[in-house]
């Protein structure tokens, strides 16, 4: 009897065993993980394709000088809902994210938001509008899409969006 009555608790150890490692599989974590990105291609779910909205650190006259790029920036492909928040997939909270400009120049590695001092629009096809505040909300400024072989226009911010930007989408 003793030997049947040891298989019995050992059985129901591993059956609570299995059942709390089923629970932590299915589990979702309290706290999703952090990223910084330069551009939100960066970002798994995100699909990109050419020509993208470029934010840049410094104004237009800072921001080339001899023929190059000597301000750093951030590439966009979309509807940027806030520079600093939280994404959602499928009605998952996936991840915290940071956009930075690039390690390339003046502002390397800032925030985008609220640091942005022009912008460049270098899509062929979509016109794009920069928000005050996050979620589209508050004075914007448009930008309208570039002609093919033309130019990407630099264009500066207008005051009241020079180094408060918070968000952008499709125009």
């Amino acid at each position: 009897m003793k030997n049947t009555s040891a298989r019995s608790k050992i059985s129901a150890a591993f059956a609570a065993l299995a059942a709390g490692i089923g629970l932590l599989v299915t589990a979702t974590p309290a706290h999703a993980a952090e990223y910084t990105v330069t551009s939100n291609c960066d970002v798994p779910w995100i699909t990109c394709s050419e020509g993208d909205l470029w934010l840049l650190y410094n104004s237009k006259e800072y921001a080339i000088k001899d023929g190059r790029y000597v301000t750093s920036w951030a590439a966009f492909y979309g509807n940027v809902s806030d520079y600093w928040g939280t994404s959602q997939y499928q009605g998952s909270t996936l991840t915290t994210y940071r956009y930075v400009f690039n390690g390339n120049g003046n502002g390397a590695w800032q925030y985008v938001k609220n640091n942005a001092a022009s912008v460049q629009n270098c899509s062929y096809a979509d016109n794009y509008r920069v928000y005050y505040n996050s979620g589209y909300g508050g004075t914007s400024q448009y930008f309208a899409h570039n002609e093919p072989w033309g130019d990407c226009n630099l264009t500066n911010l207008i005051s009241a969006l020079k180094n408060e930007n918070a968000s952008q989408h499709f125009a």
